[in-house]
């Protein structure tokens, strides 16, 4: 399975949807090149990554640098196909909160 595309997240262990939609439907995209771009809240960035083998499971790990809040922020994070359509995740911020997520594939 793919994890190229857009994906919106439609749920997050920290944060409710208000928070998480606040200014645009949370996402994270994924193109060819293992980069892209997410943003949930007001946390947004660019994003690199690799497909890699982990309890014989395939997995995106990616590192992230952008913004939290206007603050420049980095962390690191990681996907997995949960059924055909849709991911479960985790977003890590240097020095401050972790949350898994949920997301579904943009048609």
């Amino acid at each position: 399975m793919s994890f190229i595309g857009t994906w919106h997240i439609y749920e997050m262990e920290l944060w409710d949807e208000d928070y998480f939609n606040m200014e645009v439907q949370a996402y994270i995209e994924i193109n060819s090149r293992n980069r892209g771009y997410f943003q949930f809240g007001l946390v947004s960035g660019k994003i690199d990554g690799n497909v890699v083998f982990c309890a014989g499971e395939e997995r995106f790990e990616f590192t992230w640098d952008g913004n939290d809040e206007c603050d420049p922020a980095s962390g690191s994070g990681w996907v997995r196909m949960k059924e055909e359509d849709f991911l479960e995740g985790e977003f890590r911020i240097h020095l401050g909160d972790d949350s898994t997520f949920l997301a579904k594939r943009v048609k």
